[in-house]
């Protein structure tokens, strides 16, 4: 799971593992979790998003199957950054074949970008060949995380 720094994606893993919203400070290398959801075993890797660490990302890649990236909805100012990153993620071979789902996170708050302007201002449709979904979500309330899991899922067991 990556994304720019700020985006949710520390309180999305605490949520899935632990069913709670934990305070968090910025994450500097990773944090990594296992959980269980509709006989999945889901080995989340949340990687810290801030300028300087982006360049290590490449080094969690390998037996990547799916590649959860998150957005803040709320922060149009960077979200050509965040395509940018993105874009230069699916570059690499070990994730030729990653599904991809993004989180269009922090819904819950006033003037978002809704996921099709998400999908838009990410480029999606040139990223990868492979399936993509965005899900709009809140990682405080909870809402709309399971329903991406689900999608991913589903798009997992497709591809065996």
């Amino acid at each position: 799971m990556v994304g720019l720094d700020a985006a949710g994606k520390t309180t999305i893993l605490y949520k899935f593992k632990m069913d709670e919203v934990r305070s968090t400070i910025p994450t500097i290398g990773f944090n990594v979790e296992t959980f269980q959801y509709k006989n999945i075993e889901f080995t989340m890797w949340d990687i810290g998003g801030q300028d300087k660490l982006r360049g290590l990302w490449k080094y969690y890649y390998q037996n990547t199957d799916a590649v959860i990236f998150v957005v803040d909805s709320n922060d149009s100012h960077r979200i050509h950054v965040a395509a940018e990153e993105l874009h230069r993620m699916f570059q690499e071979d070990e994730l030729r074949q990653a599904k991809l789902l993004v989180y269009a996170n922090k819904q819950d708050l006033g003037n978002v970008m809704t996921p099709s302007q998400v999908s838009d201002a990410l480029q999606l449709k040139t990223v990868t060949r492979h399936a993509t979904f965005v899900q709009p979500c809140s990682a405080v309330s909870g809402q709309g995380l399971y329903e991406g899991l689900e999608w991913l899922s589903k798009a997992l067991n497709n591809a065996q």
